[in-house]
């Protein structure tokens, strides 16, 4: 039998898009939902319908904690160790985001001694793992190999959602969904100067 997860808390490390969805998802099913983004404020944080907490108090507090942060040097490893070790016991860790933000020996290690109850993981360090991955070993570990979430639908929204964002800057219009806000300028420079 499954377990009952209404009531239960949900925290979001990182509250972008995907994050803000599955934010949404979980408060649909009764979860409270707590995030932890350094890139927004508070009040952003509760705009989005979460409560806005430290990387510690969201491990601490939360029974799943999910993964919605891009890798760069600031998240590589961030889910490391002492991290996992710093988590609920029994609690779920799930990862969407990408590989290296979480240390796979070191969560194979928490999932071993059952400190975590289980792990649902779509990425990897290297993509697709081997299939003598020790973490592929484990009977509480659900695995994808960054194909969870690839559909015919899904493939076609993200192609029409990219056209949609060429087309936008090409009118020298901010796309929507700007990854890199910091390179705006340059390519609004660009644009105008190869017309």
């Amino acid at each position: 039998m499954g377990e009952e997860i209404h009531g239960r808390t949900m925290g979001l490390v990182g509250l972008g898009e995907i994050g803000r969805r599955v934010a949404r998802i979980a408060q649909g099913f009764g979860l409270d939902v707590l995030a932890y983004d350094p890139h927004l404020s508070n009040q952003q944080i509760l705009a989005h319908g979460a409560t806005p907490v430290t990387l510690p108090e969201l491990l601490r507090r939360s029974d799943f904690v999910s993964l919605h942060c891009p890798l760069d040097a600031s998240t590589r490893h961030l889910m490391g160790a002492h991290e996992f070790a710093a988590m609920k016991p029994g609690a779920v860790f799930l990862s969407t985001a990408r590989g290296g933000i979480h240390d796979e020996a070191a969560l194979y290690e928490a999932l071993q001694k059952g400190h975590l109850s289980g792990a649902g993981l779509d990425v990897w360090a290297c993509e697709p793992p081997a299939q003598n991955a020790p973490l592929m070993s484990l009977p509480n570990v659900v695995a994808t190999f960054h194909t969870a979430g690839v559909t015919h639908g899904g493939r076609r929204n993200v192609a029409r959602s990219s056209a949609a964002q060429i087309a936008a800057i090409l009118r020298g219009e901010r796309p929507p969904h700007l990854l890199n806000p910091e390179a705006w300028e340059v390519v609004c420079e660009r644009v105008r100067l190869s017309r």
